[in-house]
This record gives structure tokens, C-alpha cells and sequence, in this order.
């Protein structure tokens, strides 16, 4: 297995910064062309350990509520449990860890939130070969779904992972599936996307490649959803739905996300690691939804695992 150069992993971080200033510019153009002004801010930090980031935020926008599209590469003295649980082989060791991750809250409840990540990670023990892998994904969590947003963003996935064999997307969509699951509640997090962790199976170069086609593919799926849904009229009622189904995104983000966790065992940046949740959530108790109502549907059908590809095309 071909072991990345401090070239290499400089390499990568020039993209990574690249596509966060490229996803920021893309969201700003969305955000002016529904009449809103807001822009991201950026934070440069650095983290005493070793290291730091880039947390580009945007709050209180006329499209964009709150997004943060944050770039972290950070050193680690000694890897946590979140880590290690599944390679104990690493404990101990010395790491680095660079990505983009990124939540996007919009205002109007005709679009989709969205999710993005793309990350590498090296662990380095002495006496020892380094030890690498990339992660990364993008999954939609709607609260009105349409048929065409969903099949549109299944088939960038699925367009994208083609060249790298024929069957990631089906072998990546189910992880997406399988990840984003609250099992307290028994739903989906949303109609999902892409996951993938551990991916060093191909050579540095084609992983290198891939994470490329998943971080450029978010751009290229998520703003036609904003054009086709941000300028929809909407109720106060279906408003109330949006802030009510926020709450499992943070009922998740705080309960399972092994990125969240991540982040607070190695002693993150708190606002670059809570910058997930919306500013606005809530909960209800036992809320009830007429049985032909689009809430519903929600929960009866987008909510479970579909083969959205077959699902959608054939109707």
C-alpha cells in the first residue's frame, strides 16, 4: 500500500481549502439571489496541540439560516477512544487529521438541510508503517421532499462513484443508510446519499481521486435544489414542522455522530464542533400528522431506506 508523502497530504490540503472557499462562494451566490446580503465570516484558529482550521459561518440569512463550512488539520498527540475503537492497532499513536465538514440549515422548509464531508487521516507509530484512510460523504435531510430533488441528488452519487467501480454507490449508500439512523427514533436521518470511512483499499492516488468527485459532487447537486425550492411560498404551520424536525438532527449530531465525538475527546474547537446544530430546534410532545398529509409521508416513506434510483425513476 502506497504510504502518503508530506507532499501528498499537502496536496490534499490545498483542495480542501480550495472546495470550502468554492462551497462558500457557491451558497453566497444562492443567498444574494433570494434578496439576502449575508456573507460567510471567517475564523482563523489554531489549536495549542498542533495545528488549526478555517470555520467560515453564515447566520440569519434570507435563504441560508445558518451554515458552517469548516477546514480543520489538526495534530494529535494521542489518538482517542473514538479513534481507536475500531483500530486498536493505533492506540498511543501520534496523528493528523485534515477535512472539510459542513451543515447547511436553510431558512425556507421547501430545502433540503445538507451535509458534507471529506477527510484523511494519518496515524503514525514509531516502528510502524503510517496508517491512513480517507472518509467523507453527503446525505439530504428534507422536511418537504420532491421526487426530483431526491432522484437528482442519487443520481450525481451514483454518476460520480461509476468511474471507481460498480458497486461503490450501491455498497456507499447503504453505509449512508446504516450511519445516519437514529435507532431511538427508528428513521432515517433523512433519504440519505454517500458514506464511507476506512477507504484506503485502492491506492492513495484513486482514494485521493474519489473524495475529490464526493466533495465537488455536493456542490454540483446542492445548489439546482436551492434554485428549484428557496423562492417556494410556505406557512407558518409548515415553518413549525422545519423547526420540529430539526430537533433529530440534533438529537443525532449530539448522540451518534462519531465525528461530534471526535471532536470533543480530542479537545476541539467547541463553536467548529457544534456548528452542526441549528440555531433554531425544537420538540413536541407526541405530535400527531393527518394520515394523507405531506408530514406524514415524511416519516411513512422518505424516512425509510429506498432504492431511490429504482424508486423514483419507475413512477
Amino acid at each position: 500500500m502506497q504510504n502518503p508523502t508530506s507532499a501528498d497530504i499537502q496536496r490534499v490540503r490545498e483542495f480542501l481549502l480550495d472546495l470550502q472557499a468554492r462551497i462558500c462562494a457557491g451558497l453566497e451566490q444562492q443567498e444574494r439571489a433570494g434578496g439576502g446580503t449575508a456573507e460567510f465570516i471567517i475564523d482563523e484558529w489554531e489549536r495549542p496541540e498542533g495545528g488549526g482550521g478555517r470555520s467560515r459561518v453564515l447566520q440569519n440569512g434570507t435563504v441560508i439560516e445558518k451554515g458552517g463550512v469548516m477546514f480543520s488539520h489538526i495534530n494529535i498527540s494521542k489518538l482517542p477512544a473514538s479513534a481507536t475503537e475500531r483500530h486498536p492497532q493505533i492506540a498511543g499513536a501520534k496523528a493528523q487529521a485534515l477535512g472539510v465538514s459542513l451543515v447547511i440549515h436553510p431558512k425556507n422548509p421547501n430545502v433540503p438541510t445538507s451535509h458534507a464531508n471529506v477527510r484523511l487521516f494519518v496515524a503514525e507509530k514509531e516502528g510502524q508503517d503510517p496508517i491512513w484512510w480517507f472518509g467523507g460523504g453527503f446525505d439530504l435531510t428534507p422536511f418537504y421532499p420532491n421526487d426530483e430533488d431526491v432522484l437528482a441528488w442519487h443520481q450525481k452519487a451514483h454518476d460520480l462513484c461509476a468511474p471507481f467501480g460498480e458497486n461503490v454507490y450501491a455498497g456507499h449508500k447503504k453505509w449512508c443508510d446504516d450511519y445516519f439512523y437514529l435507532k431511538h427514533r427508528d428513521e432515517q436521518r433523512g433519504v440519505g446519499g454517500l458514506f464511507f470511512d476506512d477507504l484506503n483499499q485502492w491506492d492513495f492516488e484513486t482514494c485521493f481521486k474519489y473524495i475529490q468527485a464526493v466533495g465537488n459532487g455536493y456542490l454540483e447537486a446542492i445548489l439546482p435544489i436551492f434554485q428549484r425550492n428557496q423562492d417556494k411560498p410556505y406557512t407558518e404551520a409548515q415553518r413549525d414542522f422545519q423547526i420540529y424536525r430539526r430537533g433529530r438532527y440534533v438529537e443525532y449530531n449530539l448522540v451518534y455522530d462519531r465525528g461530534t465525538l471526535f471532536g470533543l475527546q480530542t479537545g476541539g474547537r467547541i463553536e467548529s464542533i457544534l456548528v452542526s446544530l441549528p440555531n433554531l430546534a425544537g420538540w413536541s410532545y407526541r405530535p400527531e400528522w393527518d394520515q394523507d398529509s405531506a408530514e406524514k409521508r415524511l416519516s411513512d416513506f422518505y424516512l425509510k431506506p429506498q432504492d431511490w434510483l429504482t424508486e423514483l425513476q419507475s413512477q
